[in-house]
């Protein structure tokens, strides 16, 4: 049975022979006549000026001020800093009509979820009014993002509530509580300008999408559970935020704990909010509708509370907001003392995640309205206005997804929009934040549930599972670590998971083997094209990445074990060994010295075996760097080739030749 497999085997390499045959023929009609340049050198200085140039200033940010007077520079470095002097030279009426209503729209969707979300950081109602009036004001001179919707978010509102009361108990120390609030939102707001100003922002860029989608994900439950006590009129509830610590708590009291009035103006409610977000997403005429039903809800459950005084049934109310607009917070921002390094810590953090949101949905509504946004100076809008709010009483505010779909569906045009919204939460917190005083807890747990789900993006995951397995590892990580553990948890998972998933990229490189399709030059990774042909007496091995220290061994051993199982191979099918190894080098893009080093020993690990060893299209950097180490000079500049072709004719040449 044996020597019809041998047969067909040894077929198949006369095949392959023949079309080698042919490809050497189409190859000597057109011979290359170029041979791989080295560059010249660059000083060093220069060169890493020019790096460093390209790592933080791809973008040539100097560029329009080149050959400019200083009134034209001080101008332009003025617009820089305020976009508004920018677009605001070509504002009309038709652009504030758009902005007005959707001004409007996000204001009547703003202040009910700000006083739920004010509850989710466990701080006084009025602060999360504060933190959408005076954070979107400035934001609207700074931002260059035509749609983003300012004010406190959901995931950002339970990650600070969750890290501060780690630290302070937010009932029995309420004072220092609240300075730690105002001094993390400092530090949150200093981390984000400091970002922008340094040109930073690609470190945010570590957060995998995935990893985000599935924080995401799991935060949303996580916040939905917390709304249960709201929702269910519990009244002892627990501070942990883990799936089975909330589900103790909701169900240990039941039946006698639920308050059923509560109960019944949650569901009401809860359901209409649903109902009119399923309308607005069916009906794009009437997206109004889910951005004004958490107001209609307010308005029209605090009614029904006020006038069968419910809240002498057992159903909870928020029974008091501060009246007047925002009293100033500066003394009360840890500087010094014991609280300064976890005001820090805890800034740190939420600014990262704050700022990730916006530039996410920033970057998104950017791409469909078909204008750039510079992320840097974003940073610097949000790093600004957080810096301004820790002064005048308000938390970590971001860019809202919610917000700034209604905001983008209403038809705003510029940033002005959050002015309007920043109007209206103004007069509601100069006028009317008395009548908020019956509002049922029941239906801002119903407002926030409502938001919420839209963070939950399984459409997303699912996708994620089809391209990539190990990116919904770290998605499924994030989405576990947050559900069961906590939001910080989570967040550490998914920065975990997003560095191993680039640690394992680099030091476990792709490598491939080529062949020759027939009657071409050309050279293709033989498992994604079966019908390549491998090349008699030649190995043709492919890099897929930069050698470096972090990979520079695995590749010289993955390359001689390539060499090993193919000789194994050829040695059972009694055809001669392997004579030539070509290693493509056009994908690898860089090299260092602990690279250079791999690959003077699989040169000597060749020599032994008596295989040659050919190089085939290394770029500018690798062959900079491999005369100046003199690998050139070891190997032969004869062994360097412009294509895998050229490489494999000569060494099929020379392979004839010494036969």
């Amino acid at each position: 049975m044996g020597l019809p497999v041998a047969a067909n085997e040894v077929k198949n390499y006369e095949a392959d022979d023949i079309s080698q045959h042919e490809s050497e023929q189409q190859m000597e009609k057109s011979p290359s006549t170029y041979t791989v340049g080295c560059p010249p050198r660059k000083k060093f200085l220069k060169e890493f000026a020019d790096g460093l140039k390209e790592t933080f200033f791809a973008d040539d940010p100097l560029k329009p001020y080149k050959d400019q007077p200083k009134s034209k520079k001080f101008m332009l470095g003025l617009q820089f800093l305020f976009p508004i002097f920018e677009w605001g030279r070509n504002y009309n009426l038709i652009k504030f009509k758009g902005d007005l209503i959707a001004g409007l729209t996000i204001a009547s969707l703003c202040i009910p979820q700000d006083i739920g979300y004010a509850k989710l950081a466990n701080l006084e109602p009025q602060h999360g009014l504060y933190s959408s009036f005076v954070p979107p004001l400035i934001y609207a001179f700074m931002g260059s993002s035509r749609d983003i919707a300012i004010g406190p978010v959901a995931v950002v509102s339970l990650l600070l509530g969750s890290l501060l009361q780690d630290e302070l108990d937010p009932i029995n120390n309420k004072e220092e509580y609240l300075r730690l609030a105002f001094t993390a939102t400092f530090f949150a707001g200093i981390t984000q300008a400091l970002l922008g100003f340094l040109r930073l922002g690609f470190l945010i860029d570590f957060l995998s999408h995935a990893a985000i989608v599935g924080f995401m994900a799991g935060a949303a439950i996580t916040i939905g559970l917390q709304q249960l006590k709201g929702f269910l009129g519990i009244e002892k509830f627990t501070k942990q935020t883990d799936i089975i610590s909330v589900m103790k708590s909701v169900f240990h009291p039941f039946p006698h704990g639920w308050n059923w009035p509560t109960i019944l103006i949650g569901t009401i409610f809860l359901v209409f909010l649903l109902v009119a977000k399923y309308m607005g997403k069916k009906n794009r005429k009437l997206f109004w509708l889910p951005a004004i039903a958490p107001l209609i809800s307010v308005v029209l459950a605090t009614f029904f509370v006020y006038i069968f005084h419910a809240e002498r049934h057992g159903v909870q109310i928020v029974k008091h907001i501060k009246k007047g607009i925002n009293p100033s917070s500066l003394e009360l921002i840890y500087f010094s003392g014991p609280f300064l390094g976890k005001g820090v810590k805890i800034g740190i953090i939420a600014g990262m995640i704050a700022l990730t949101e916006a530039v996410a949905i920033g970057r998104t509504f950017a791409s469909m309205k078909d204008y750039q946004l510079d992320g840097n100076k974003e940073m610097v809008a949000l790093g600004t206005m957080n810096v301004v709010g820790s002064m005048t009483s308000c938390y970590v505010a971001t860019g809202s997804f919610s917000r700034s779909a209604v905001n983008y569906m209403s038809g705003c045009q510029t940033p002005v929009s959050n002015l309007v919204m920043s109007v209206v939460v103004f007069f509601t917190l100069l006028l009317i934040t008395p009548l908020f005083k019956y509002t049922p807890n029941a239906i801002l747990s119903s407002i926030i549930i409502s938001a919420v789900i839209g963070l939950i993006d399984y459409e997303a995951a699912f996708l994620i599972w089809k391209v990539d397995k190990f990116d919904f590892i770290a998605c499924m990580g994030a989405f576990l670590g947050v559900i069961f553990a906590s939001v910080e948890i989570g967040l550490l998972i998914a920065v975990f998971i997003s560095f191993a998933k680039i640690l394992l990229q680099v030091t476990r490189p792709r490598t491939t083997i080529l062949g020759n399709l027939p009657r071409t030059t050309i050279y293709r990774n033989i498992e994604q094209y079966p019908d390549a042909n491998r090349v008699p007496g030649v190995l043709v091995v492919r890099v897929d990445s930069a050698i470096y220290f972090t990979n520079s061994n695995y590749v010289k051993e993955r390359i001689l074990r390539w060499l090993t199982d193919e000789d194994e191979k050829l040695k059972n099918k009694n055809i001669p060994q392997i004579e030539f190894l070509v290693v493509d080098m056009s994908p690898v893009t860089d090299i260092d010295t602990s690279g250079i080093h791999a690959l003077e020993d699989l040169f000597k690990s060749l020599q032994k075996r008596e295989v040659k060893l050919a190089l085939a299209n290394p770029g500018p950097v690798i062959m900079e760097k491999l005369h100046a180490s003199e690998f050139v000079e070891l190997i032969g500049n004869d062994k360097i080739f412009l294509t895998v072709g050229d490489a494999v004719m000569n060494c099929s040449k020379k392979s004839k030749e010494d036969v």
